[in-house]
């Protein structure tokens, strides 16, 4: 009971928003959820966690740049948040994000052949997807549901209209349908930056952490190029997205030496721009 009360409240406050940021428009919602987000986050329990992450990526991280960039995360998952709102915006127009890579992409194309597209929880995430389907590839993507039952409905409404028509769940149901996308024809994109129960312990920023192998048992057994992608918001508030090269597979035997490359190639990313990580998953938990 405590649960439902406390999920509706939040439904009820997050539905508030959304009218308020229709009414206010994209700008002006992108500065007062900003603000909000960098003044409410400090205070909750999830921003220890943000301060255990950074002592992990870097030990001597001094107070000054800890603070500094768990308040620009925070700034960033407040515009975030504004976004998801304005989707058919971003579906709609092309001026929002700078594309280095395309021909990547028109090569996966070109070839009517799967690959995995791997990415983490920067900038606006949901952006990766989006960017590769209006290229007219045909894809699913894996997603983790929300807690929250009165705002899942209304989160994955807004994923299928404007992200991704092909939505899994992730867990093993969600495996069995990814291979069924497959074999039809579809590439998979996901994030590999969250904690999953049924991963391997793979050295992430030097500790342990459950990694999910997905992306290299699909690649090893399907024989797929895995491409990275990596996303950052400019100071504008548009988006750079960088098609990385498929990673060579050759010399990784297995699974684990696949997601090893994996997760360093993720630290890369993270040590590129520390300020647009959500540094709040319990990665190492």
């Amino acid at each position: 009971m405590i649960k439902f009360i406390k999920y509706f409240i939040q439904a009820i406050l997050v539905y508030f928003s959304f009218l308020i940021m229709k009414i206010i428009g994209l700008r002006l919602s992108r500065y007062l959820f900003s603000f909000i987000f960098k003044f409410i986050g400090p205070i909750i329990r999830k921003n220890s966690i943000a301060i255990k992450n950074l002592l992990r990526f870097q030990k001597n991280l001094d107070r000054e740049k800890q603070n500094e960039i768990i308040s620009k995360m925070w700034s960033n998952y407040g515009m975030t948040f504004v976004e998801y709102i304005f989707l058919k915006n971003f579906r709609e127009r092309n001026s929002h994000i700078k594309i280095e890579g395309e021909k990547i992409l028109d090569t996966v194309l070109e070839n009517k052949k799967p690959v995995i597209f791997i990415s983490g929880h920067f900038a606006n995430f949901e952006l990766m997807s989006m960017e590769i389907t209006k290229k007219n590839i045909n894809l699913a993507t894996i997603y983790r549901p929300l807690n929250n039952y009165f705002l899942n409905p209304f989160m994955e409404y807004l994923r299928v209209k404007f992200i991704c028509n092909n939505q899994i769940k992730k867990g093993i149901g969600g495996v069995k349908e990814a291979i069924n996308f497959i074999n039809k024809g579809h590439s998979i994109a996901l994030m590999i930056d969250q904690r999953v129960s049924e991963g391997e312990k793979i050295k992430f920023f030097n500790e342990d952490a459950l990694t999910t192998t997905l992306p290299a048992q699909l690649a090893l057994k399907f024989d797929l190029d895995i491409i990275p992608i990596y996303l950052e918001r400019k100071n504008n508030n548009s988006f750079f997205m960088k098609i990385n090269k498929p990673i060579d597979l050759s010399k990784l035997n297995n699974k684990t030496d696949v997601s090893k490359k994996l997760n360093q190639i993720l630290e890369d990313m993270i040590t590129q721009n520390p300020y647009q990580w959500i540094w709040t998953h319990n990665r190492w938990k």
